[in-house]
């Protein structure tokens, strides 16, 4: 080292020696954590990671769809959107460690509406609300999650991420769109994958670009395959989004699918897109619940305000515990029920 042309007084270079392994350790730490990570940055496997007790089951709840536009927009700004969260349903999702959500639209400030018939976008706002009454994950693996463009949907997924949830079902590109996210590890682990088995509607499958996870049906079942393969004690969830929207049943296509995602070593498959409550069955001993219907929406025929909520219940050494709790829908209110009243 020369200072000023001369060599340095011996003080000096003692000094140099000091700071040398403080600019490494500072050099190292800028490497690992870069100070402005890049939009659709891979997530942690859970934001939200589960403090139950393992001795306790792990409960985990699925809903239909969430809307926070149109009629809902209307209800939120007259009442707010905790008001659409009866008592019942407040217990039902907090007695649940994960809370998994379809959300029907994308969350953003961003307005570049996709060309196409219906159009949606909620106020990013109301995700922490939803975070406040129990949601920990949200699905985006749907045809309304780009109603504002790749940018509103990389937006709504930032926008997810900061109001403390997880994004499922979307990503910088399709492999990370259609990537399993875990949900919990104990008392097993559990992993949730999400696909959307529609085309959408004026918008291209760029698998490189910003997107929702639609690959296609073989390469979802080799994912499944290699899944059960690499983590054979896993619990492995499947939801999709399929089917003809305000059908009460499922039809061929579906019942085929689903077979071969079970036959494929998923335990569980969760359905919506139809607004209506269908059927579920067992095949296999495995659940198939093709559509759950609508949640927080703004139903007017009676068909589509009848839903329901899943929840599932894993211990360490029992068979899972899967139940439907029947909801019905009034005035963008979902309320747990016994029954349906079949006069109406």
């Amino acid at each position: 080292m020369m200072t000023n042309g001369r060599r340095p007084y011996k003080s000096e270079r003692k000094t140099a020696r000091a700071y040398r392994p403080a600019a490494v350790i500072l050099s190292l730490f800028l490497c690992l954590f870069p100070i402005l990570p890049p939009l659709f940055s891979a997530p942690p496997s859970r934001l939200l990671h589960c403090k139950h007790n393992p001795v306790l089951p792990l409960k985990i709840a699925f809903t239909g769809d969430i809307l926070l536009d149109r009629g809902v927009r209307k209800a939120i700004d007259s009442l707010g959107l905790d008001r659409l969260f009866t008592t019942a349903v407040d217990s039902l999702l907090n007695s649940c460690q994960v809370v998994v959500g379809n959300l029907e639209c994308p969350a953003t400030e961003i307005r570049q509406p996709n060309y196409k018939r219906f159009i949606f976008r909620g106020d990013p706002i109301q995700l922490d609300v939803l975070r406040r009454h129990g949601f920990t994950h949200l699905n985006l693996a749907n045809n309304h999650s780009i109603d504002q463009g790749r940018r509103g949907l990389e937006d709504t997924w930032q926008n997810i991420r900061r109001a403390g949830m997880t994004p499922v079902g979307a990503g910088r590109d399709q492999q990370q769109a259609a990537a399993p996210v875990m949900l919990d590890s104990l008392p097993r682990p559990v992993f949730l994958l999400a696909s959307l088995r529609l085309s959408l509607e004026n918008f291209s499958y760029l698998p490189w670009k910003p997107s929702v996870s639609q690959e296609p049906l073989d390469t979802l079942l080799d994912r499944i395959t290699a899944l059960r393969r690499q983590q054979p004690e896993a619990f492995i969830i499947v939801t999709l989004h399929w089917g003809h929207e305000h059908s009460l049943t499922p039809n061929p296509i579906q019942r085929q699918e689903a077979h071969r995602i079970i036959d494929a070593g998923a335990n569980l498959i969760i359905g919506h897109h139809t607004h209506t409550l269908q059927p579920s069955e067992t095949y296999h001993g495995r659940q198939i619940f093709y559509s759950l219907g609508n949640f927080i929406f703004d139903p007017t025929r009676e068909k589509n305000r009848r839903a329901a909520v899943v929840t599932v219940e894993l211990n360490n050494d029992k068979a899972p515990v899967i139940r439907q709790h029947l909801i019905h829908i009034n005035n963008c209110t979902p309320s747990l029920v016994d029954h349906f009243d079949e006069s109406q």
